[in-house]
């Protein structure tokens, strides 16, 4: 079986602490068309470099039915930038919009399976995996993407079209594991790295 969740499954539920105080579960987001979930955190150059068009995605593509939320589950001790109280500075500092949650036990990043921060997994409204993998080719610099494989995933969804990549590879830093190395990736990633 793959570590990351396969074109095709379910979005695995979760119940996580957002920054507003509320609780967040798949539930909350039943009115969206599409939803995607990115695994973000605060201190990855790989995320800091992506941050504004994520902002620029939601703004974009909120009013086409399309909900985004961001979960934060990197370990915090060695990683104490990833701590919740850090991530209200960091989502208030950016702006965001879109809800962003704390996985603290790490148990909703192992039941989608994310590798490497960001990592996007993009559901359609019966909330079936239609793509994984990254934003773009970039994420460091914007201006240096010449792909936009997010865009064109939720293009297309909202098209009623098949994805035309269901699947790349996510470029970041390693989702950081409780009790591993730095650079510790499961031995059962290797369906995506």
């Amino acid at each position: 079986m793959a570590f990351t969740l396969e074109i095709g499954e379910r979005a695995p539920d979760f119940d996580l602490p957002g920054l507003d105080g509320s609780d967040y579960s798949l539930d909350d987001f039943s009115d969206a068309e599409v939803l995607v979930v990115v695994f973000s955190c605060n201190h990855c150059p790989y995320v800091i470099g992506s941050e504004d068009r994520m902002n620029a995605f939601y703004a974009d593509y909120a009013p086409k039915g399309v909900a985004m939320v961001a979960i934060n589950s990197n370990e915090t001790e060695n990683h104490p930038t990833d701590d919740f109280d850090h991530m209200k500075q960091r989502a208030a500092q950016k702006g965001f919009r879109f809800p962003y949650l704390r996985d603290e036990t790490q148990e909703t990043a192992r039941a989608y399976g994310a590798l490497r921060t960001p990592h996007f997994f993009v559901f359609d409204e019966a909330r079936r995996l239609r793509y994984t993998g990254r934003m773009d080719d970039n994420p460091r610099e914007e201006a240096k993407a010449t792909t936009r494989e997010l865009l064109d995933a939720v293009d297309a969804l909202l098209a009623g079209e098949e994805v035309p990549a269901a699947m790349t590879n996510p470029i970041g830093c390693n989702v950081k594991w409780q009790g591993r190395p730095e650079h510790w990736m499961p031995p059962d990633a290797c369906d995506l790295v």
